[in-house]
């Protein structure tokens, strides 16, 4: 052979199946050139080796939706710069979604519910739909948790006014459920979060938030990724 092919040709002519069979398959992720995984149909191939997986199946893969450890050091009112982070390379080793990391995954990936300022921990980057509209069109309905690291004397009474509700310019802000985690650390439960709510909310009771870190969204948790490692969500949990 002296002129490349694309890459759904030659696994035609390999299985002897048909052009739309072949592409589902290079798409799903069961084409490997020379043991690398390929996604993209129309790559060209000559003299490398390609190969089925013996496990392929022509079902279509979902769009992906990816949980991200947000770290230090990046603009979480920007989410969409923290999408460099998320490459082949920075996923979790002990993701146990069960999911083929295909080049597609990263295309058009849309972030949902934004972090507090100056926060860390979770992010959700989704090309489905659905779940944008569960994160964020809904973001009402899901409870967020935050881990709050903070400083200074809190007032005497100050677990049970965060617990009561605090006002911000006369207006209630969002009921919020605060516990002691530590001595210096707060865990806040809170749906619907506005803005700065919870650095507020904690200066009112005589307290200086030193660092928080977003742990869950809903009944979707960080769990134990790594500051800048990302894992997929499973289809299925959200719905």
């Amino acid at each position: 052979m002296s002129e490349p092919v694309r890459l759904s040709k030659r696994l035609i002519e390999l299985i002897h199946c048909s052009r739309s069979e072949a592409e589902k398959y290079i798409e799903g992720g069961w084409v490997l050139v020379d043991g690398t995984i390929v996604d993209e149909p129309q790559f060209k191939v000559l003299e490398q080796k390609v190969e089925l997986h013996a496990d392929a199946t022509l079902t279509p893969s979902g769009p992906s939706t990816i949980l991200l450890h947000m770290p230090t050091g990046f603009d979480v009112s920007a989410p969409t710069a923290a999408l460099k982070l998320i490459t082949p390379a920075s996923r979790a080793p002990d993701d146990s979604s069960g999911i083929r990391t295909l080049k597609r995954h990263f295309a058009r990936l849309l972030p949902t519910t934004p972090l507090e300022a100056g926060a860390t921990g979770l992010l959700v980057f989704s090309q489905d739909r659905r779940v944008v509209q569960r994160l964020v069109k809904d973001a009402s309905k899901n409870e967020q948790e935050y881990v709050v690291e903070v400083s200074g004397e809190i007032e005497p009474d100050g677990i049970e006014r965060l617990n009561k509700g605090i006002k911000k310019n006369a207006w209630p802000l969002p009921a919020a459920k605060v516990s002691w985690q530590s001595d210096n650390r707060l865990r806040f439960a809170l749906k619907n979060v506005h803005p700065g709510q919870i650095e507020f909310m904690c200066k009112s009771v005589g307290l200086t938030v030193v660092g928080m870190k977003r742990i869950r969204i809903g009944r979707v948790p960080m769990g134990k990724l790594l500051p800048g490692q990302w894992r997929y969500l499973p289809m299925g949990v959200l719905f």
